[in-house]
């Protein structure tokens, strides 16, 4: 959780820079692009909290550059579709980390089968998506 903090208060800053009107070169507009994708992503309806497995998914996928290629305003209707996934295709996986959630750990160990397994189901979905909106 710390490091989405000093990431979205990086994003904010840069946020504010960019309203200056400067020509942001490409790495810039990119990092400002992936805050306005989390942004999008930590968005929950009122009264309607999400499951911890389906924020640590979400923010998984945002956090590590698979959503880079999905349009903002598009952002809400690909983690709907994907938690659906998740929850319809890949119940085994996600029932895997709802048991390992706890550790603290929890997808941070690139070869561990579970982070293997959501990296996976993240493109596998990503790439349906996409192909389904060209």
């Amino acid at each position: 959780a710390g490091g989405l903090r000093l990431d979205l208060a990086a994003f904010r800053e840069l946020e504010a820079f960019a309203q200056l009107g400067t020509d942001l070169d490409p790495a810039t507009q990119a990092r400002l692009d992936r805050g306005y994708r989390m942004v999008e992503l930590l968005k929950q309806p009122q009264y309607q909290p999400r499951n911890v497995v389906d924020e640590i998914l979400s923010i998984y996928a945002g956090t590590q550059g698979f959503l880079d290629d999905v349009p903002v305003d598009q952002i809400s209707a690909w983690e709907a579709g994907f938690l659906a996934y998740m929850q319809d295709q890949k119940k085994d996986v996600w029932n895997l980390l709802n048991e390992n959630k706890d550790k603290g750990d929890t997808l941070k160990k690139a070869d561990d089968p579970t982070t293997v397994a959501v990296r996976g189901a993240i493109e596998e979905y990503t790439k349906q998506f996409l192909g389904a909106k060209k």
